[in-house]
């Protein structure tokens, strides 16, 4: 899966802990095409997030420091950041993934189905893409309406 076509690569925030899985998932990722951003903990995933607006977060939820759901609702709380879709990666289980959702999570991936094999790749990849297609649409949306009525 390649965004080769598309005019402007996205730019992804790697939230991870683990170098090997970083390492793994953040080649994936850039063969893919977009731009990765790299964070080891919650704090410096805060800072970057802030700072650079990324177009999605796959945020790991064991991290040291600021764990991966204090990230999620401080992200969801910031009106900056709020509209930036994030996917939660874990190794828990995915009885977490509705409250993750109703916290503010886009999606949940667990990390055993994460990039072993092209299916996990392709998993993985696809999720992305979905997720990225139904923020786009959202936020194309949200600029539709006022601004005026958007502050309100």
């Amino acid at each position: 899966m390649s965004l080769s076509g598309t005019a402007m690569k996205k730019t992804l925030l790697l939230v991870e802990d683990s170098k090997v899985q970083k390492l793994a998932t953040g080649r994936l990722l850039l063969r893919a095409g977009y731009l990765v951003l790299f964070a080891g903990d919650g704090e410096e995933a805060l800072r970057l997030a802030r700072e650079s607006l990324p177009d999605l977060v796959l945020l790991d939820l064991l991290l040291p420091g600021i764990g991966g759901e204090e990230v999620l609702c401080t992200l969801k709380r910031d009106p900056n950041t709020e509209p930036i879709p994030v996917i939660v990666v874990s190794h828990l289980p995915p009885t977490n993934a509705a409250k993750l959702k109703a916290s503010g999570a886009a999606d949940y991936i667990q990390k055993s189905r994460l990039p072993e094999d092209d299916e996990g790749e392709n998993s993985l990849l696809g999720t992305i893409d979905r997720v990225l297609r139904e923020s786009d649409g959202r936020n194309d949306a949200a600029r539709r309406v006022p601004l005026a009525v958007r502050r309100q």
